[in-house]
């Protein structure tokens, strides 16, 4: 950081240090001053729509949102919520938003708000139908090649870092020292949770900039059925440990047809809110990797299901105190898929620069190219070019959704199967999705037709020709 970005910082930390205080003292009242003091604090990076719902969900007791955000201000760490709130909110939200919209102006290409990184592909778990699985212990990024990853990406405003693999937690030793030399980063990372212990949850409370998502899977049996014996009784210890200590966490599931309605369920919900989960990130499972079992993919019904599942969960009234998001069926909130650096892409344990963590094809890597000159490769401005896949958002994906986009691309840009194990086929890959693709089309696009969508007032919406007339039209 520079001194400027440390003064700055200072500044924010004394701020935010008082107003927590000031809201533990009297919520009713003043968790709406919050949400004004946030908005004069931001300007207007964000519509000022936003903020007016901020404000209407923090005046309702019954609020989920506000229930929410109390339970956060009174049960994380006083160290973990500042500097998680630094780090997203002045160092993602605020500088990270700046320089990300002036880099996209400045070098005519996707500029990330978020990187995924795999440290190592090694896995202490062999969860079926994962290619993680498959890997072994192959290949690992260097401390020094993690480092200059986050360099290089705050130099273009990405300042949100989540670790996935592979099993991130192995290299935990090497996170903790990304946390310390990047305060003003945001880490998360995905884990199987065997290896939290409380050395290391005394470690996220010290630097305070990392969290949690822990892979879970429903109910013990359908959990411990995929991720093996005894993986269920080790997270749930985990989360005692994590809850006890004051630490963010929450959990990633990868709903399949087999655990649809068990990770959907009101007992698997209120279980994980008690263990003191704030946040939940639903996947689709994708059939990637030799390993890959087709018949693991959701049916249109179960999709719909999900479709209909998260908005009533979100829902301010019939919803639940925690966090949900599917990156599959809310991309109509986004414009479609974000993969490719839009707002986000996946550098793998081998260095090979993806568009997306499913998307295993690649045509740069770290030890050959920047950040920005992969990003102004051919594959990622075929993304570029591409994006949104399909006007309907409810088919996001050019894989799941759109298996003829991926086809193009990864042809015409000669990009090369990055997969560690077996290098696969653009063809053999997409042949898995194209029975999904046809079958829930027509659903989708009765669901797409049925309801109302969001207006995507996303920062990348607003970087459009039509969005920065709208916001011309409101000053």
């Amino acid at each position: 950081m520079t001194v400027k970005d440390k003064v700055q910082r200072a500044a924010a930390a004394a701020v935010l240090s008082r107003l927590i205080k000031y809201v533990r003292k009297d919520p009713d009242t003043n968790l709406v001053k919050l949400v004004d003091r946030s908005e004069r604090f931001v300007g207007n990076i964000f519509p000022a729509k936003n903020f007016d719902s901020f404000r209407e969900g923090a005046k309702d007791p019954e609020n989920v949102w506000r229930q929410l955000a109390l339970r956060l201000i009174d049960e994380i760490d006083d160290n973990v919520l500042m500097n998680m709130m630094l780090a997203l909110g002045l160092g993602a939200g605020v500088n990270g938003t700046k320089t990300v919209r002036a880099n996209r102006e400045k070098y005519h290409c996707n500029i990330p708000w978020v990187i995924l990184l795999d440290p190592t592909s090694a896995c202490n778990r062999k969860c079926k139908g994962c290619w993680s699985a498959e890997y072994g212990h192959k290949q690992s990024l260097t401390f020094d090649e993690l480092n200059s990853i986050v360099n290089q990406g705050v130099a273009m405003g990405t300042h949100f870092y989540m670790f996935t693999g592979g099993e991130p937690l192995l290299r935990k030793k090497d996170l903790i020292k990304l946390c310390e030399l990047h305060p003003d980063c945001a880490f998360l990372s995905y884990t199987n949770a065997d290896l939290v212990d409380e050395e290391f949850c005394e470690e996220m409370k010290r630097v305070g900039n990392i969290s949690l998502a822990i892979s879970i899977e429903g109910t013990k049996d359908s959990n411990d059925a995929r991720r093996g014996e005894g993986s269920y009784d080790h997270v749930m210890k985990a989360m005692d440990l994590l809850k006890s200590k004051g630490c963010l966490f929450g959990i990633s599931v990868c709903y399949t047809r087999a655990n649809v309605d068990a990770v959907t369920s009101d007992e698997f919900v209120d279980l994980m809110i008690s263990k003191g989960v704030r946040f939940a990130w639903y996947f689709n499972y994708m059939p990637v990797g030799s390993a890959a079992v087709e018949e693991l993919i959701p049916t249109p019904e179960q999709r719909t299901h999900m479709y209909r599942w998260l908005r009533k969960m979100r829902n301010s009234k019939t919803g639940k105190p925690m966090f949900v998001i599917d990156f599959q069926n809310d991309a109509e909130y986004v414009g479609g898929c974000i993969a490719g650096g839009r707002n986000y892409f996946h550098i793998n344990s081998a260095g090979d620069i993806e568009p997306c963590v499913f998307i295993h094809y690649s045509d740069s890597n770290i030890r050959e190219q920047t950040l920005i000159e992969a990003l102004k490769r051919p594959l990622f401005q075929a993304y570029w070019h591409g994006q949104p896949f399909n006007n309907n958002h409810l088919r996001p994906c050019p894989m799941l959704e759109n298996p003829q986009c991926l086809r193009k691309m990864v042809k015409e840009t000669g990009a090369k199967s990055t997969d560690l194990l077996a290098p696969e086929d653009v063809d053999t890959l997409c042949s898995r999705c194209d029975k999904f693709a046809a079958e829930w089309a027509p659903v989708a696009q009765e669901l797409w037709d049925s309801t109302k969508h969001p207006h995507p007032k996303t920062q990348y919406y607003r970087d459009t020709p039509e969005g920065k007339a709208e916001q011309h039209e409101q000053k």
